[in-house]
């Protein structure tokens, strides 16, 4: 039995969508207390994750934790659902390029323009925000989904994660972006979700 260590209202609430997308047998264990980055709140004895956070994984000794860890990990338990392309397919090596691009460029230009932070530009390959959307938008101007015509797991991490700029300054609306949104938000496992996470 895989094991979700949740919180509301984070990142979690998506591997329960991808779950549902699964059809995996699940349980939930609710996180009691959370790290805050303003140093509130406290480390959940229970939750494995080495810093605290959410999302982390069990799945019978094996721990795994980040999203795009879990993304790759659960999609390769279960190939023949096919939101992840396995090793062999032409589309592997876009879906592996992807789930980096995520957690390695994309999470971190949000981040930091959520935050303010000042980055001055080239540290560390730091990308802005309207650099990723340029390249965001180039992909699905291709197709309806990240890899093509075919939903994956990857855009359960890109289009939730827009799903909750959509509407601020950091992600300026336009009908592709609101197309996009709307076709993985749309699907039963995120209503299902979105009920059982932020319930």
């Amino acid at each position: 039995m895989l094991t979700l260590f949740h919180h509301p209202r984070t990142r979690s609430t998506r591997f329960i969508f991808l779950l549902e997308e699964l059809g995996a047998p699940y349980e939930i264990h609710r996180i009691a207390s959370l790290r805050r980055p303003d140093g509130s709140g406290g480390i959940d004895p229970a939750n494995p994750h080495p810093h605290g956070k959410s999302p982390a994984l069990k799945d019978g000794d094996t721990i795994v934790f980040e999203s795009a860890a879990i993304a790759l990990y659960l999609t390769d338990k279960f190939p023949a659902k096919g939101l992840g392309p396995v090793i062999g397919d032409p589309a592997r090596g876009a879906y592996l390029s992807w789930l980096a691009y995520y957690a390695g460029v994309m999470e971190p230009a949000w981040m930091s323009a959520w935050m303010k932070w000042d980055i001055p530009r080239g540290t560390a390959g730091w990308v802005a925000v309207p650099e990723v959307m340029d390249f965001v938008n180039a992909t699905l101007a291709k197709g309806p989904y990240i890899l093509g015509e075919k939903f994956s797991a990857v855009d359960i991490l890109v289009g939730t994660t827009f799903a909750m700029f959509m509407g601020t300054p950091l992600l300026e609306k336009t009908d592709l972006l609101e197309a996009y949104v709307r076709r993985v938000t749309e699907r039963p496992a995120w209503a299902k979700a979105t009920e059982i996470g932020d319930g």
